[in-house]
């Protein structure tokens, strides 16, 4: 009896040991964006450039002895910090992520910060949430992001109108985090007069009450800080359809092909701003993403691989696969001094770490966190043309 005893407790280990195994060669990252709501058009993109370099590194086999990296999506919406901040405490609960490559938009990100993330230690790499009040949040050193803050989109956008000689401007904003953020930041900085900014909010059928105000006032043109699929593009459409204004001035959440060619006729010879790299990574990014057959020229895709990226990395330079190596780890891998890596070279960088050497991790974005996680980014500065974004210079 005894010996049978003995027998079914050592199967009893040996099975116990053999789950223990297998469940340490899998860690789970989070990768919650909004996949409904206001800009679902470009997250179905952004995730598959997330998931694109945590493939990468998986293929390489240079990961901590084998540990494969797993993506689990969630839904952030966008815009219900409710709705997002369930679906992230899922994230950590129920699929035990280590880590979370997001969120996207800025309210539902200082929402999954503070009721998610601080509190459970889980260190979150956002790609797109600009709100400079992101900047001075309590994230006990757990928030990063690859965007930069619109703090200096603000400035950028300011800079360009100065530029074309553009001297009075109507704003609308999104009524979030986000768009007061940035409509605040521009009139800051702008030298001109801004004869009035208003709010709008999303999923409204009709904004002719809206755009009236904003006509009423006057302006060269009209500044639009909202979201390309919804109340951004309902009020160019109600402008458009009014002949209240004919130039826009665009920020980086109506970045949209859909938006460009659906409205071309409204868009035409409008203006915006995005946050975008070039030069050699934002090259190989178009290459290995293009490879994939992911549409790298989409929003925030290139931050999205990035924040993935440097996730896996950080773990990689701590030697484990926690939360913790995450946090301590990552601007040490974003940063100089170290062998310069670029997207593809993934494995490469797995290999530098492996045998104690520093990387400077450049990325598709051109990465270099500043402060408390910051990105010191670009900007793309472009026209609307025939349906299309095109280029005019980076700032």
């Amino acid at each position: 009896m005894k010996k049978l005893l003995l027998a079914a407790s050592a199967a009893a280990l040996a099975s116990g040991a053999a789950h223990a195994e297998s469940h340490m060669s899998e860690v789970k990252i989070g990768i919650i964006l909004g996949f409904t709501g206001p800009i679902e058009s470009i997250t179905p993109a952004m995730a598959d450039s997330a998931e694109l370099a945590l493939t990468e590194v998986n293929d390489s086999g240079m990961f901590l002895d084998g540990i494969k990296l797993v993506p689990v999506r969630a839904d952030s919406t966008c815009v219900d910090a409710a709705a997002a901040t369930a679906a992230a405490e899922r994230l950590v609960t129920s699929e035990g992520v280590v880590a979370i490559m997001g969120a996207d938009c800025s309210g539902v990100t200082g929402a999954v910060l503070s009721n998610v993330a601080v509190p459970n230690g889980i260190p979150m790499v956002s790609p797109s949430a600009t709100s400079p009040a992101l900047s001075t949040a309590e994230d006990n050193g757990l928030f990063f992001r690859t965007a930069p803050s619109d703090a200096r989109q603000g400035a950028v956008i300011a800079e360009i109108l100065k530029e074309k000689g553009i001297s009075s401007v109507a704003v609308t904003y999104t009524n979030n985090d986000y768009g007061k953020g940035l409509a605040d930041a521009f009139a800051e900085n702008f030298d001109g007069e801004v004869t009035l900014s208003a709010p709008h909010d999303d999923g409204k059928a009709d904004y002719s009450a809206e755009i009236g105000a904003l006509a009423s006032a006057g302006g060269d043109a009209l500044a639009v800080f909202g979201y390309t699929d919804q109340g951004g593009k309902g009020m160019i459409q109600a402008s458009y359809d009014t002949g209240a204004f004919d130039m826009y001035i665009m920020g980086d959440g109506m970045y949209g092909d859909t938006l460009f060619s659906e409205q071309s006729d409204a868009l035409e010879g409008s203006i915006g701003t995005s946050p975008w790299a070039q030069g050699e990574g934002a090259e190989m990014f178009d290459k290995v993403a293009g490879d994939a057959g992911i549409d790298a020229a989409s929003s925030y895709t290139r931050e999205s691989y990035d924040a993935a990226a440097l996730i896996a990395l950080a773990m990689a330079k701590g030697g484990e696969a926690t939360s913790e190596a995450v946090a301590a780890n990552l601007m040490d891998v974003a940063n100089a001094p170290g062998e310069p890596i670029l997207p593809g070279e993934l494995g490469k960088a797995l290999e530098i770490l492996k045998d104690g050497g520093d990387i400077d991790y450049v990325g598709a974005s051109g990465v270099e966190l500043i402060g408390e996680g910051e990105a010191a980014g670009s900007y793309r500065y472009y026209t609307v043309t025939d349906g299309a974004a095109e280029t005019v210079e980076f700032k």
